[in-house]
This record gives C-alpha cells, structure tokens and sequence, in this order.
C-alpha cells in the first residue's frame, strides 16, 4: 500500500515532537541526579541546599564561605595569634579545622618562599568548663577533656596548645569557692532568660581572660548563621535592637581581645553535614533545656526553617542591614613588624568611619553599646545611691531580667560578681559623672541639631 508523502510527513513530525520531551526529561533527570557544580559525582544527601552538590564540592564551597569572610575582613594575618573556643559542637569543630588547615596553606607558603618574611599565626584552643552550675558528673566532663585534648593531638602540625578553663575562674579565687559564688550569682536572678544570659557572659568574660592572659590577639567563635538568626529574634524580643547590630557583624572589637565570627555565612545543617562527611568528632554536653526566651526563640526559628530553608538566611541577612557600630573592624596595624602588604589588605577591606556609628559607654553587665535613652538615664544619676547608679548604668535588658529588683539584695548581688563585671559597676558608681555627664549631653544636643 502507497504512503501519502504529506501523511508520512505529518506522522513524521508527530513522532519527533513525541519523542523530544522523552529525551528532554530524560536528561534533565540525569543531570538532576549530578552535582550542580562539577556534573560528575552525584550529589550528597541531606537538607536542600547540601543535595545539589557532592562531597568535594559541598566541602569546597562551605570551605570558600570561611575563606571569603577571613579575607574580606582581615580577620586573620601572619602575625596573629588566634585562640579559638571549642565546645565540642559541629560549629567550632568546623571553624577548628578549617583554621588548621588554613594555617597548614601559611605553613606550606612559609617553607616554599626564599625570604620566608610571612610568618605562620598561632593557633590555641580553649574549652570553657561549665559543670560548676550544670552538676554535670566529674568523669562525664573528665572523658570530654580527654576527647578533646585526642581531637587536638590528632591535628596534623603545627602543634596547639590546648586550655581547658572552668567558668568560676573568672571570680579569680580558688575553685570551692568560686564555684559557690557562681552559684549564689546565678541563683540570685528569679528571671530564666537572665541566668542563660549571665552564664554567656561570664563565657566570653573567662574566653577573653585565658587569651590575655596567654598571649592571644584574635578570639575565633563558631557562630553560624542559625544561631545568630536566633540572636537576632531574641535580641529584639529582649529589647536590645540598638546593640543588635555590634554581635552579628563579622568582627566585634569592642573587648581587650577582638572576636571574630568567621563561619557567619555558614549554616548548622552544613556543618553537621560536613562533620558527619568528614568523620570530625563531637561532643555533646546535657545542660538541660532552654526554659527561656532564648528556648523559645530557638524552637520558632527551627520550625521557620523547616517551612523553608532559607529562612535562617533571610533573618541575618535583613538584620546586617542595620549600621554597623565602629568597633565592628579589626583596628588597623601601625606596626613597621607587621608586612606592608598585610597592612594595605587590612586598611582595604576595614570598614569605613562613615559606615558605622560610635558608642562611647557599655553596659557594665553585658558590655552592650548603650542608646540614648540610656545615656539620658546616666546624666541623672550624680544624687542617685550606689544600687540606683548601677541600675542607671545597665542597660534595659540586664535591667529587666538580671539587676535585682529589690533595693536591699543589691549589695549581696555586687558582692558576688566577678572581678571583670565589679570594675565596671564600681567605675559607673565612682562620682566621676560630672565631666562625663556634660560629654554626653553635648553629644546629644549635636546629635538632635544634626537632624534638624
């Protein structure tokens, strides 16, 4: 039987119109099913975001996010001295070996070069001692110790040296006493929130006593973006959205050693992820649920980010649109020692004065910038009693959930505080106000006839 030329041509077309969306589907499942960067190796398991690439390159991109934000803020340079706070978690493990073996990169470039005129950062750990307050069992915290003194063995050279500091060695007293002092402290706040708070305080207080007191100019936190999204939230929720934008900037140089959050850009499903692909071991410690805000805040945020992924990102994002302060840069280095080089990428990528607002005074509690509605209440204080100068001094959150309400335990309260947060108190209550007072309503009254 004859075939019609048009028929066969019509059918002919029908069958490659059929045939192209197959061979489409086909392929876009297969590339699909391949790593978004190098189409070769399949893609890892996991939350979203890690699904689209395999291991080597999940790993390079999260190692490229650390790199980006070390570089970008000067964060580290060959003279440095980093002492970075490891609590066993997926967070400061990351940020631990990805230090490392950016200071082995440093090491390699030392032992290649002819002039060796870089030198190679230091490196320590610390690991704060929490079991004072959350009773954790001696031989729990003693087989922690002993992990972590193996994770740090383990490192390939340069060698760390390891501190594991207890959290009442910032009353500067022995042990059995600083732990009853811790307690009485901690125990002297009615508000859940306020002793989660003081304990993060007396954290960064003992962090930034054991890198003073050993030579440390850098302090490196494993902060990523999860938890600062749940900084954010928590922060506002507390009153505490004029300080907000001094803790979520990549460098904070408002304490003796500045801090610096490297892994900024990083969020927690990664990091368990890649310590999970890499066999990088953690620790967990059982300190008991969050019954306050901060728990709270904690739960909402996870559940957001299990609606969608990106949620996490989008809060930090919005809220680094807030101006930042001007201690939130690494000071520049005036130093002939330090490399010129070093210097002018330093200079480059610091914030510029422009870009940042200034604050002279700081909670004595928290060390938080304080706003103007705070420095009003300090120019009112020269007839103030003692309590109420330390309570003027304070800003409103530590007001709200730390400072006692009562008038008559405000002494047992200063009698207990560590040396660090009593030199502050005794500097706000010291009749020293009369000059300061004048500073800040000139700064005010400048600041009022600018905006008008």
């Amino acid at each position: 039987m004859a075939c019609d030329s048009s028929t066969c041509q019509s059918n002919s077309g029908c069958y490659k119109r059929e045939e192209e969306p197959i061979s489409s589907k086909s392929s876009d499942s297969s590339q699909q099913s391949l790593c978004v960067k190098c189409k070769v190796n399949e893609p890892v398991s996991g939350t979203s975001d890690d699904g689209r690439f395999c291991r080597e390159c999940f790993r390079s991109n999260l190692y490229g996010k650390f790199k980006l934000a070390v570089t970008s803020n000067a964060m580290i340079t060959p003279s440095d001295n980093l002492l970075v706070a490891f609590s066993g978690g997926s967070s400061s493990r990351v940020v631990l070996q990805f230090v490392h073996e950016m200071q082995q990169h440093a090491r390699k470039n030392f032992d290649a070069s002819k002039d060796r005129s870089l030198p190679v950062f230091g490196v320590g750990v610390a690991f704060i001692d929490e079991s004072a307050y959350h009773s954790v069992p001696s031989y729990e915290i003693d087989k922690a110790i002993e992990e972590i003194r193996s994770i740090i063995s383990n490192l390939d050279p340069p060698a760390k040296q390891l501190h594991v500091v207890p959290i009442e060695n910032v009353f500067s007293l022995d042990s059995l006493d600083g732990r009853e002092r811790l307690k009485t402290l901690v125990d002297s706040i009615s508000d859940a929130t306020g002793k989660e708070d003081l304990l993060l305080y007396l954290r960064m207080l003992a962090l930034q006593k054991v890198a003073s007191e050993n030579g440390y100019n850098r302090l490196v936190l494993g902060l990523c973006t999860s938890r600062i999204a749940c900084h954010v939230i928590t922060a506002t929720v507390k009153g505490q959205g004029y300080s907000l934008p001094a803790d979520i900037q990549y460098v904070d140089a408002r304490w003796e050693i500045p801090v610096v959050l490297p892994l900024r850009d990083c969020l927690a499903p990664e990091l368990n992820m890649l310590c999970h692909l890499d066999g990088l071991k953690t620790l967990e410690f059982s300190n008991g649920p969050c019954s306050g805000i901060n728990g709270l805040v904690s739960s909402f945020v996870k559940l957001l980010q299990g609606e969608n992924p990106s949620r996490e990102c989008t809060i930090v994002r919005t809220a680094g649109k807030l101006t930042p302060f001007h201690f939130n840069r690494i000071p520049e280095l005036n130093d002939s020692n330090v490399p010129l080089a070093t210097r002018r990428r330093q200079k480059r990528f610091n914030l510029k004065p422009s870009e940042s607002i200034s604050s002279a005074s700081f909670c004595p509690l928290c060390f938080s910038p304080l706003s103007k509605s705070d420095l009003l209440s300090l120019s009112n204080i020269e007839s103030c009693q003692n309590y109420d100068i330390l309570d003027a001094a304070c800003c409103s959150s530590c007001r709200f959930q730390i400072f006692p309400k009562d008038p008559s335990s405000v002494e047992h309260f200063l009698s207990v505080l560590p040396q660090p947060l009593l030199a502050r108190a005794k500097n706000c209550s010291n009749g020293n106000y009369s000059s300061r007072r004048k500073q800040i309503l000139d700064c005010l009254l400048s600041e009022s006839e600018d905006e008008t």
